[in-house]
């Protein structure tokens, strides 16, 4: 996907002010921590073609309005992933805003996610 320069660089401003994590790194926190949590910051209409089996899902355009229903504990960990990494950058700096402290954007997003062979579910 073409990327528009104005999107890339919110980008890469976000970037340094988010822990990102390899996909690999991703299962090893989640075999952890089986409190950590998967989450799908990716669009309906992508999430129902296809996700991680075990991911919930909370769109980019709704994260801030619901993330603190759904994951009321700041502490929570959470590993976020969109379609290819850039939308969970900035979903996990708001997430931050809002207090949560243990926030994780995956590199490579779905993408890399299902080149890596995990296991994936459509709704």
């Amino acid at each position: 996907m073409n990327h528009s320069p104005g999107f890339l660089k919110l980008v890469k401003e976000a970037q340094p002010l988010v822990a990102e994590i390899t996909v690999a790194q991703a299962r090893e926190r989640l075999q952890q921590n089986p409190a950590a949590m998967l989450m799908d910051v990716r669009e309906d209409s992508e999430w129902n073609v296809g996700h991680a089996a075990e991911a919930r899902h909370l769109g980019r355009g709704i994260l801030e309005r619901d993330l603190e229903n759904l994951v009321p504990d700041p502490d929570q960990e959470l590993l976020l992933y969109c379609g290819g990494g850039y939308r969970s950058i900035l979903s996990a700096v708001n997430a931050g805003k809002m207090g949560y402290r243990r926030v994780y954007s995956i590199m490579g997003g779905y993408k890399a996610m299902v080149q890596a062979g995990w296991p994936t579910k459509a709704d």
